[in-house]
């Protein structure tokens, strides 16, 4: 049996509040993507998914990348980074050029996306990502590739997702300050829909819920692409810190009951299950073993703030527009979507099928960070492995990652589509 081919290494880099995580990864000659090796460590610097201490930061990233790179027997020098959090927009540009019904030809899509970036109007906010929806013609949309066609009007929305400039260049400087090229900075819903969602539930409709350590990335994708993205200021850490601070302990042991014995959902038995606090501080055969509780009380707690932030998932998916059949669903993923009875909890209270996601779609990943936990990290190499079209790449004013061309806009846009078409 013939052994696949490595032909492309692939290195990404998840710099999220709680962890950071490399990845480095192979695509064979058959387009298989392959996990070479992995690396995480307690993320520092960090405050709601922005880098707050380039310094800790740097060497969170350092030590993943370099655990990353033992196991795989590669060194790196670029990745591709996920970002979680800045200040989120997402809009659209709609532009119709006339064309007199005429055969559409390549360079009608050319002066039509041309037109469409001029349309944008970022407000000085960095556009990370844009594409172009399914294209329309004669105000009929719907169409992927109208090349060939007659109209006598041809249109497109553009879809743009801006960040706050700041956070973006913080990320490429801690990425620098541990010797690492940037490729690309990428929007972490998109790439953990890749990683969670299947093509069929992006072309229908479906909303993603991301829920994070520090921040929940709420978003919704239709037509193939995401068009919708709201980021809600609250996660899975702000669920250990209430437990910390109502039962008195430390960050560390209320992390371990949430995980352990946590959950969304509350049961009748939960009123006899009693939970022992061990006093870290005490010795080990102190008489004094601390105080106890029941499963119902350290739930209570959990409900509390699951219910906030189900709530506000609940009015970012309004003001996202997410209405209509019944059958468009809620998929959970990211590290807040592995407590207890999540899924259930916002079922109950969204009225729409819910369910947890896992990521996919790169084999050979250790099963200590194949969860939903990792789906950002994960969704990264399939973003990287891609031919996803996308502008902002090369429509960097800065020139931070625009690969160092000297073409003209215009001729740049052109060179993307035709490679991509």
């Amino acid at each position: 049996m013939t052994t696949a081919r490595v032909e492309k290494i692939i290195s990404v880099l998840d710099i999220g509040s709680s962890k950071v995580c490399a990845l480095i990864a192979g695509k064979t000659d058959s387009g298989e993507l392959i996990a070479l090796g992995t690396g995480q460590r307690e993320s520092r610097g960090m405050v709601r998914g922005c880098i707050a201490d380039i310094e800790q930061a740097e060497l969170s990233v350092r030590h993943a990348v370099e655990q990353a790179e033992r196991i795989a027997g590669i060194n790196i020098d670029r990745v591709t980074i996920g970002i979680s959090a800045g200040g989120f927009a997402s809009m659209l540009a709609p532009v119709e050029i006339e064309l007199s019904g005429d055969r559409i030809e390549q360079e009608d899509i050319d002066d039509l996306l041309a037109a469409g970036r001029a349309n944008l109007d970022t407000r000085g906010k960095s556009a990370l990502h844009i594409q172009p929806t399914l294209y329309a013609l004669d105000g009929v949309g719907g169409v992927a590739n109208p090349i060939g066609l007659h109209a006598d009007r041809l249109g497109v929305d553009i879809h743009a997702i801006l960040a706050d400039p700041s956070p973006v260049r913080n990320l490429d400087m801690t990425a620098r300050a541990a010797h690492l090229e940037v490729d690309r900075v990428v929007v972490s819903p998109i790439a953990a829909g890749l990683a969670c969602l299947t093509s069929e539930e992006r072309e229908l409709g479906v909303a993603l819920v991301e829920m994070g350590a520090a921040v929940t990335n709420v978003s919704v994708f239709i037509g193939g692409m995401l068009v919708g993205l709201e980021t809600i200021q609250q996660g899975g850490a702000d669920i250990t810190d209430d437990i910390a601070s109502t039962f008195g302990m430390r960050r560390a042991q209320a992390e371990r009951l949430k995980c352990y014995y946590g959950s969304a959902l509350s049961t009748p038995r939960d009123h006899q299950d009693v939970l022992e606090l061990k006093n870290e501080d005490s010795a080990a055969d102190s008489e004094n073993a601390g105080p106890r509780i029941t499963k119902a009380e350290l739930n209570a707690v959990i409900f509390q703030r699951i219910d906030k932030i189900v709530s506000e998932i609940g009015q970012s998916l309004k003001a996202l527009g997410f209405a209509g059949p019944t059958g468009h669903q809620i998929i959970l993923t990211g590290g807040g979507a592995e407590l207890k009875g999540v899924a259930e909890h916002a079922q109950a209270a969204l009225g729409r099928a819910v369910r947890v996601a896992r990521p996919a779609g790169v084999s050979g990943v250790p099963d200590a960070h194949s969860g939903p936990a990792f789906a950002t990290l994960i969704g990264l190499v399939q973003f990287s492995a891609s031919d996803l079209v996308d502008l902002s790449v090369l429509l960097d004013s800065d020139g931070d990652f625009a690969g160092g061309s000297t073409l003209s806009i215009f001729e740049r846009i052109k060179r993307v589509i035709r490679d991509n078409f």
